[in-house]
């Protein structure tokens, strides 16, 4: 009964009238039996029948009745609202990450990969009205999910992320551009975005960046871009011990920022630095509200009138009442 609400609250005032009632009855009390004076009683046998005690509180289920009545005259009701969430207009976003074997570095812990397929499942995940696309570049680059809205397939696809020598080592940043290109050229959404991360310089790949960015600008598809990386030194793998684990060794950390400007600015994207965790995490939340988009929320409201049980206890009120005065209390004097 708690979410009952009130469609015409403001009949409670007539509650009001109630001790008004109640105090009216009282001083009345004495008129309402007919009357009969004698100069003495005392040969009258005195009755304790609890019939003539319980005859005055016929008014109470008279006011009892009332307050049903008043409570039935505001209309309570349930309500069950349920939401329908309709996009308008949608927006297709490509996330084209680099896994090449510098992503194991340990400047992010655990290390730049894993602290990355974190952070890009929470944003796929927030984005539940988009379609998502995942790319994975090296010195080469395929599309490791086409655009989707099945998050569930692209969270599967980022959880799966590995380096796994599937590609060659390198960094191909061109590369992996083109392909996240390739897969929102022919989109029809609102919106078209790339979100291009590398942590390193591009070395590999037969596509230079700048002519994917040059392409990417005309099908008016937007790249935000981010280097991902500590600001010094860090620890990167370089070798493969005979028990198949990495060895690090500590190595200066070389972003073409130069680079990841230019093609943010060419395409009116923008440029991020990862350093950290942290900040890795507020990178992609800040693009996360930079990129919205547009919902229709329809609600629907099942109303539940609950006015006919008051209404049916208040008329039975009444009917016993009048019931008993014409019956059992007819007689009485």
């Amino acid at each position: 009964m708690g979410n009952i609400t009130f469609l015409n609250p403001e009949f409670f005032w007539l509650l009001l009238f109630i001790p008004v009632a109640i105090v009216w009855l009282y001083w009345k009390r004495n008129e309402q039996s007919a009357t009969f004076k004698m100069s003495s009683i005392q040969g009258f046998k005195a009755s304790n029948s609890i019939l003539a005690k319980l005859k005055p509180y016929l008014n109470v289920l008279r006011l009892v009745a009332l307050c049903f009545l008043i409570i039935a005259l505001a209309r309570p009701r349930t309500v069950d609202v349920s939401n329908k969430t309709k996009t308008t207009k949608g927006i297709d976003i490509v996330m084209a990450i680099d896994v090449s074997g510098s992503m194991l570095a340990k400047d992010l812990r655990p290390n730049r990969m894993e602290a990355l397929k974190r952070v890009a499942a929470d944003f796929a995940q927030e984005r539940p009205n988009d379609r998502i696309g995942l790319v994975v570049y090296a010195s080469e680059a395929y599309t490791k999910t086409p655009v989707t809205s099945d998050k569930a397939v692209v969270l599967e696809a980022i959880k799966s992320i590995k380096y796994d020598n599937v590609l060659q080592d390198g960094t191909g940043i061109g590369m992996g551009l083109a392909t996240a290109v390739n897969r929102l050229k022919d989109s029809k959404a609102k919106s078209k975005v790339i979100i291009l991360l590398t942590d390193g310089v591009n070395n590999a790949g037969f596509i230079e960046p700048e002519t994917a960015a040059d392409i990417a600008k005309q099908y008016g598809i937007k790249v935000y871009t981010i280097g991902i990386g500590t600001n010094g030194m860090a620890e990167f793998p370089y070798a493969i011990a005979p028990n198949g684990q990495f060895l690090f060794r500590m190595m200066q950390v070389e972003i073409d920022e130069q680079l990841l400007k230019s093609i943010a600015r060419k395409t009116d994207g923008k440029y991020f630095r990862a350093t950290s965790n942290n900040k890795l995490a507020e990178i992609y939340a800040f693009i996360n509200k930079l990129e919205t988009t547009e919902i229709e929320e329809l609600k629907f409201y099942d109303y539940d009138e609950k006015f006919r049980l008051f209404a049916g206890i208040a008329l039975i009120l009444v009917l016993v009442e009048l019931g008993l005065r014409n019956t059992v209390y007819r007689s009485f004097i």
